[in-house]
């Protein structure tokens, strides 16, 4: 666990030297870090996590500084192709430290699995048959994963709904499952397929679908954060994100492009720890669907009494640190051990405190300077790159590009060729 996640002089260090700093931060061992020098998985060990594996794709990784979430700081690790992610998150994580940092909570970490009944003549009368029977069910569910038992977890309910659909009604059985410190789709999944036919035979149907739901909403993470508002810019900025925010709450078209900026960092550091982006994604974006059927924004702003800004953000958040490739990947491992928590829920409620503090970083931009100057101040870097310039021309050519205004590979290939000439 980091003891300051404040580190001085870190950005400029090469990446050699900020493992270094981390090694010495965090007590990880550099030799644990040194596995990310060069993306930490050999083709041997992917051949084995996934089919028809023909190489590897490498992915930034980068660490967010500043943070403190209730109470502790913490350094985050976040992979991720996208120029100034790491940088916004870090920024705000530095504002909200001001007013104590990031507070968290979150729900027992829950997974559901459905089991769905197909052609059944009383669908009332067998919802009513299959709560009767759901401590057979429970038992029989529970029976398939005695160590998630043993270590505390298992099924905590069976409920039952009647679904509407054009065929007809179906039959759909819950099963929710406390699956500790797993994202818990294999433990759920085999539940669901234990049950099935049991299932099946009291509500006089035929099972289909027996897995699990992203719908994680029983999985819960929420975060809050204070954000000074003399830090942010005044109280005029303060404003100006508060209406940035109401319009993502009531225009789905803005609600959009909102989640999506809480995404680029909370899918960041779940790729870094190794756990399943399209889960999280998928249980983030239909939880933003209300009650009433429309999109809206995850996070909420306003204004405190003090005039400072008041950020909360709550969303699913089925993270693990068990199974999966958590274990397997060593840059992965890395990462957890430099995020330094010890459960899932910790995992998952720093996971939401970046998520916020991104959401924060990119209204902020949007409420003053624009999304562009800053983002494409970090792009310029990567255009430089593509159009050929060498570590030593890089500077030149992205004082350039911010300076025209162009940061474009056209004009990167014109200024690279136009340095080259002063030079020869």
């Amino acid at each position: 666990m980091a003891t300051q996640s404040r580190i001085r002089g870190f950005r400029d260090e090469s990446p050699a030297g900020r493992r270094a700093l981390l090694a010495e931060h965090t007590g990880v061992p550099l030799a644990s870090l040194d596995v990310l020098a060069s993306g930490g998985l050999s083709v041997e060990q992917a051949d084995h996590m996934i089919e028809n594996v023909i190489g590897l794709l490498g992915v930034p990784v980068g660490v967010a500084t500043g943070f403190t979430v209730n109470g502790t700081d913490v350094l985050v690790p976040m992979a991720t192709e996208e120029p100034s992610v790491v940088a916004a998150a870090s920024n705000a994580a530095r504002i909200a430290r001001e007013r104590g940092g990031f507070h968290t909570c979150s729900s027992e970490p829950v997974m559901q699995a459905q089991v769905q009944v197909l052609d059944v003549a009383d669908p009332d009368g067998a919802r009513l048959r299959l709560l009767e029977a759901a401590g057979e069910l429970v038992r029989l569910a529970d029976d398939q994963d005695p160590t998630l038992v043993s270590l505390g977890g298992g099924v905590r309910e069976l409920t039952v709904r009647v679904v509407d659909a054009r065929p007809g009604r179906y039959i759909v059985v819950h099963l929710a499952v406390d699956v500790r410190d797993a994202m818990g789709a294999n433990a759920v999944n085999t539940m669901a397929e234990a049950v099935a036919d049991r299932v099946g035979r009291i509500a006089g149907g035929r099972t289909l679908l027996r897995i699990l739901t992203n719908k994680a909403d029983l999985r819960l993470a929420r975060a809050r954060a204070v954000f000074p508002a003399g830090t942010l810019g005044g109280a005029g900025v303060v404003r100006d994100i508060v209406h940035a925010a109401a319009l993502a709450e009531a225009d789905p078209y803005r609600a959009a492009t909102h989640n999506k900026g809480i995404m680029n960092g909370i899918t960041a550091v779940v790729l870094a720890t190794g756990n399943d982006t399209r889960a999280v994604e998928a249980g983030a974006h239909s939880h933003a669907v209300g009650a009433d059927g429309r999109y809206t924004a995850l996070s909420h702003f306003e204004a405190d009494g003090d005039g400072d800004l008041v950020g909360t953000l709550e969303l699913p958040m089925p993270v693990g640190l068990v199974g999966g490739a958590t274990k397997v990947h060593p840059a992965a491992a890395a990462a957890v051990r430099l995020l330094g928590v010890t459960t899932a829920r910790e995992l998952a409620e720093t996971v939401t405190a970046v998520g916020l503090a991104q959401n924060l970083a990119a209204l902020r931009a949007l409420a003053t300077e624009g999304i562009q100057r800053g983002h494409m101040s970090l792009h310029a870097r990567n255009v430089a790159v593509a159009a050929g310039a060498t570590p030593e021309e890089i500077p030149g050519v992205v004082e350039r590009l911010i300076g025209d205004g162009a940061v474009r590979a056209d004009h990167a290939a014109h200024v690279l060729a136009e340095l080259r000439a002063q030079h020869a």
